[in-house]
């Protein structure tokens, strides 16, 4: 009984996730298969443009040297650029949101931070960390902080003024209030930004590697590219773009377990279980 109860519900996962993603799948496959087409065809050079099959290839043939050594540089990057922004997101956000003279002392300076090319800082960051780690974490922290910051903070000042005065009246401290109100209705913001933010961490660190590095995926597409081989070059552009795929959905997994704010609906109405209010004396 429990196995056809398992069969039927991934009968139905399958279904539903074929219903979400089956046209984006049909025109991924007939892109695909255009692609192939006209390279077969010699409409475009193949060492402009090389046929998906060259590419996939080329990802079988290296896959020792990508997998083995240019991926795991690539996701230890991002991995840790993506933990500091967060920790620094979080804490400017929450800073800001606590202290209206922090935000107006600090909100210019992460909106200028955002204005100076990446391309221009680069060899600065090489020059103070050298051509090591934190050179390229530097750049990826930078990218990626920003989405992180103005999500939360505009995620912290969504609490409905009717709520706060319901807990303040409840005998709520600045503290419950933030901690049972806006931190539960800040979550799909910060969310939203934490799925932004990651990608850019993919593109940072690519930035990085490109400009001074000795392992990544960046660093391996380069000199695939300084030496005309471009079956590996894009090889090491798909696995790039698997990997903000694969973060990107790992993050939307998490937002569905976490991101939704405990007894939503009640709230939305004005009213809060017992458990969430602060004892009255």
């Amino acid at each position: 009984m429990r196995d056809g109860n398992l069969r039927d519900s991934t009968k139905y996962s399958v279904r539903g996730w074929l219903a979400r993603y089956g046209l984006f799948l049909l025109l991924m496959i007939l892109l695909l298969a255009l692609w192939e087409w006209i390279v077969r065809m010699g409409w475009v050079p193949s060492f402009i443009i090389p046929a998906p099959t060259a590419i996939v290839r080329s990802l079988y043939e290296h896959r020792h040297l990508l997998l083995g050594t240019h991926l795991p540089a690539t996701l230890m990057e991002v991995v840790v650029g993506f933990g500091l922004s967060i920790g620094a997101g979080i804490a400017l956000a929450t800073g800001m949101h606590m202290n209206q003279s922090i935000e107006k002392a600090l909100y210019p300076f992460i909106v200028i931070s955002q204005t100076i090319p990446l391309i221009a800082l680069s060899p600065v960051f090489i020059l103070w960390f050298g051509y090591t780690l934190w050179s390229k974490v530097a750049v990826v922290f930078l990218i990626a902080f920003f989405p992180i910051v103005v999500s939360t903070y505009d995620g912290l000042r969504q609490g409905d003024p009717e709520q706060r005065e319901l807990l303040l009246t409840m005998g709520a401290s600045k503290w419950d209030i933030f901690r049972k109100l806006q931190i539960p209705l800040a979550l799909p913001s910060f969310f939203s930004g934490m799925k932004m933010s990651v990608v850019y961490c993919v593109v940072g660190a690519t930035i990085g590697e490109w400009l001074g590095g000795s392992k990544g995926l960046g660093y391996f597409s380069r000199r695939m590219s300084s030496n005309m081989n471009t079956d590996a070059m894009f090889a090491a552009i798909v696995l790039l773009s698997l990997l903000g795929i694969a973060l990107f959905v790992l993050l939307a997994w998490m937002e569905r377990r976490f991101g939704t704010p405990r007894h939503a609906g009640r709230r939305k109405a004005g009213s809060f279980p017992e458990a969430d209010l602060p004892k009255q004396t």
